[in-house]
């Protein structure tokens, strides 16, 4: 069983469902009435010119983060606004970067083909310098998280280890075995994503699915904090590896993405990042913990 790894019982219950635990509010939840928007290209344009009106704070969010409209020449779009001046420090990054770090991610993200994250810009705003990323209005019936009462998931999942559930109970903390999460899988491994929670996968109505909250990445230390751990050490697909490759030449001194990279990180970040690519390809299989660093985000969902 991948990664076994004992949770505590805050915020989940045997019968939890996906999304259903207390935790970071998704996009999905936090405005009733959002208008769902398909991402574009032009988006991202719009994100970075348009006029930033502050609608409301998204609550609970461990940094500032406001719902915001940005609106250009007729058009409009709902979109998440994180000033860097409500950013809490932490002890393993460098304070004032995590708006920097999300935009980053999204450039990867771009760069791989497979769109997982929202267009995201690095833009001034009401409270400053901030990260604008695009509102994406998720179907919350979708399942791809689920605790179940067994010692194996079901054909169909994949197993993330064992929960406590309240007295002293446990219960096996699955995930779909999709595609679209196994691609998340590699992007956060490219990324060095230390958090990711269930609540940052946002699958919508249309069948594709999106990773938000992608602030303490590219950690030049192995931080990779997941619960997407199903397909450790099995080995990548075709697609992946080929997508890898691709990144290798663009993430080369010089090339588009490292250029595009090097305002938002430092060197010894990018360098990093070429060196977890090289591993990745080298290995030809999806990392496993480290042993080293917590291994399951907390709280998970």
């Amino acid at each position: 069983m991948s990664a076994p790894e004992r949770i505590p019982p805050r915020g989940m219950t045997a019968d939890a469902k996906p999304g259903t635990a207390d935790a970071e509010p998704r996009p999905a939840h936090a405005e009733p009435g959002a208008a769902h928007v398909e991402p574009r290209p032009a988006h991202a344009a719009l994100l970075a010119t348009g006029r930033l009106t502050v609608r409301g704070r998204i609550r609970g969010a461990s940094n500032a983060a406001l719902y915001c409209t940005v609106s250009l020449d007729g058009q409009e779009a709902a979109c998440v606004y994180k000033p860097v001046a409500g950013e809490r420090p932490l002890w393993d990054f460098p304070d004032g970067t995590l708006a920097q770090r999300e935009v980053a991610a999204y450039l990867i993200s771009e760069a791989t083909g497979w769109g997982l994250v929202p267009p995201t810009v690095l833009r001034d705003g009401p409270h400053g310098e901030g990260m604008c990323q695009l509102w994406i209005e998720a179907r919350p019936d979708t399942e791809l998280l689920a605790l179940v009462d067994a010692e194996e998931p079901d054909p169909g999942w994949k197993a993330i280890g064992f929960a406590e559930v309240g007295d002293g109970a446990t219960a096996l903390l699955v995930h779909a075995d999709d595609e679209r999460l196994r691609r998340l899988a590699v992007l956060d491994a490219v990324i060095n994503n230390a958090d990711r929670k269930g609540g940052h996968l946002l699958p919508t109505g249309d069948g594709r699915l999106y990773g938000i909250d992608h602030g303490v990445t590219f950690n030049v230390e192995n931080k990779l904090r997941t619960l997407l751990w199903g397909w450790a050490g099995e080995a990548l697909t075709a697609e992946a590896a080929e997508v890898l490759r691709r990144l290798k030449e663009e993430l080369k001194e010089g090339g588009a993405l490292a250029e595009r990279l090097a305002p938002l990180i430092t060197d010894a970040e990018i360098d990093a990042t070429r060196a977890r690519v090289d591993l990745l390809l080298a290995s030809g299989v999806h990392p496993e913990p480290s042993g080293q660093w917590p291994a399951i985000p907390w709280p998970p969902v």
